[in-house]
């Protein structure tokens, strides 16, 4: 045995690590002695370990996965500093969303569902109509971001053969979608080329999800919301709020709910606007 190597206690006092700690980074890989007494099992470091165990519980400070730790370490010294960005931009998203779902679960607790209210600000547009190549799916919440995310890229990817994109694509609900309801929902992207769209339809439907339509004029009630605030559930707080006044102001619901995605979702930081949560609407008879 080399007579430089440091015993665990040792290693562990100038890592500033636990030797339990220790035991379990060897377990998973992260951080393996330089050499274990097959007669004593005593584990054995280098000193030129340290800053790789120094690292190692320096990323445990920011709650990172013990799996993820192992692929940043493994990874060259630029990368590997991009993607603790990553991983820090994510966390970042989570409380973010995680906040706004503290303040819908307060209200709705509290029954002080007029002060969650007007946190959104609710609005009325006029859209003209607009012919789209849909995609549809019944999906519970988990898989709805992956739905979404993937039928609007292959749509808008669609979209250049169908004379382009005409609007900012929007996903309709058809029913509800929770952990328990599989909706419908449909992705939608308007285009240019209503002869093209339905030739494109004609010919790469699977099995009867994706179609070409007209999508009528409406009148939309909405309101606008925060990369934040799209996910589930505190994206409800904003649906409640414009269903509400909607009620209050003595319209109907007209047709199936939708979202509205008008930034680019990749660039976008928590708290920016990304969507608009819409009912179309008409006057009560």
């Amino acid at each position: 045995m080399d007579t430089g190597l440091l015993s665990i206690g040792t290693f562990a006092a100038r890592a500033r690590l636990s030797a339990k700690a220790l035991r379990l980074y060897d377990r998973l890989g992260l951080l393996a002695p330089a050499y274990v007494d097959e007669v004593s099992g005593y584990r054995f470091y280098r000193g030129d370990q340290v800053e790789r165990a120094r690292l190692v519980a320096l990323l445990r400070q920011l709650d990172m996965p013990l799996a993820q730790i192992s692929e940043v370490l493994a990874l060259p010294g630029d990368s590997a500093a991009d993607a603790v960005v990553a991983y820090w931009a994510g966390v970042e998203e989570r409380v973010a969303g995680q906040r706004t779902l503290v303040d819908y679960l307060r209200g709705r607790l509290s029954g002080r569902k007029s002060d969650m209210s007007q946190k959104f600000e609710i609005k009325t547009v006029d859209v003209p109509e607009q012919y789209v190549i849909t995609e549809s799916r019944h999906t519970l919440v988990d898989e709805l971001p992956a739905f979404i995310g993937a039928s609007l890229g292959r749509l808008e990817q669609a979209a250049g053969s169908c004379g382009g994109i005409a609007g900012a694509p929007f996903v309709a609900y058809y029913s509800e979608i929770s952990q328990e309801s599989d909706g419908p929902a449909e992705s939608c992207v308007p285009v240019v080329d209503r002869a093209a769209a339905e030739a494109w339809a004609a010919a790469a439907r699977p099995g009867g999800t994706v179609k070409a339509r007209l999508e009528p004029a409406a009148r939309l009630a909405y309101t606008r919301v925060t990369k934040a605030q799209v996910a589930y559930p505190q994206i409800n707080a904003a649906y409640e709020a414009v269903e509400r006044w909607i009620e209050g102001q003595g319209l109907t619901i007209a047709g199936p709910c939708r979202e509205i995605y008008f930034a680019d979702w990749d660039a976008a930081k928590p708290e920016d606007d990304v969507c608009d949560i819409a009912f179309p609407v008409e006057t009560a008879e």
